[in-house]
């Protein structure tokens, strides 16, 4: 099919052919021109012969990972859009993932409408610089916080809970029998 110039293009990186292809087919059902590759060095040759809008790249695959696919992307076009997906989600690789230029970060099985929208807003979100807050909690505010979790996570298993952290069970016993700090 002949694509118009405003026909917006999306650039679909995933080692698994059949997500791929599906989601190419509803990108296209949804007026866009979807291509699909297979690997990072496919991507990366294409986005320069061709500058896609959006980029949607798989964290993992064989050969050159995602990351570092989003990384040399960056690189490339600045302007251009990337949303990695990965079914492997977690806060580290998200955050990964943005230090080295993605947009936005979606867990699979991500659909078409869920990437366009998060495409739009994206787009219509103000460039304006993040809002710090005003007031930090304390480092002692932190610490005790992050013992009250990790005990939760532990089922409140005190001995468990001691041995993740790194410290006598006695010890966190006197932390958390303390009052949370103020701030």
């Amino acid at each position: 099919m002949l694509q118009s110039e405003d026909t917006p293009l999306v650039l679909v990186v995933d080692d698994d052919e059949v997500f791929r292809n599906r989601l190419c087919r509803a990108l296209a059902q949804r007026n866009w021109e979807a291509e699909p590759v297979p690997d990072g060095e496919n991507a990366l040759n294409f986005a320069r012969d061709r500058s896609p809008d959006l980029v949607l790249v798989d964290l993992r695959m064989p050969g050159k990972g995602g990351l570092d696919v989003v990384q040399e992307l960056r690189a490339i076009d600045s302007s251009m859009t990337i949303i990695v997906l990965t079914g492997y989600g977690s806060i580290p690789t998200a955050i990964s993932a943005m230090k080295r230029g993605a947009d936005h970060y979606l867990s699979k099985p991500a659909d078409a409408d869920q990437i366009l929208a998060a495409y739009e807003s994206l787009r219509t979100a103000p460039k304006e610089a993040p809002d710090f807050p005003a007031i930090v909690p304390s480092l002692a505010r932190v610490e005790w916080e992050h013992m009250q979790r990790v005990l939760s996570d532990c089922g409140g298993n005190l001995s468990q809970a001691a041995r993740l952290l790194g410290i006598h069970r006695r010890s966190l016993q006197r932390k958390l029998a303390k009052y949370p700090p103020v701030r």
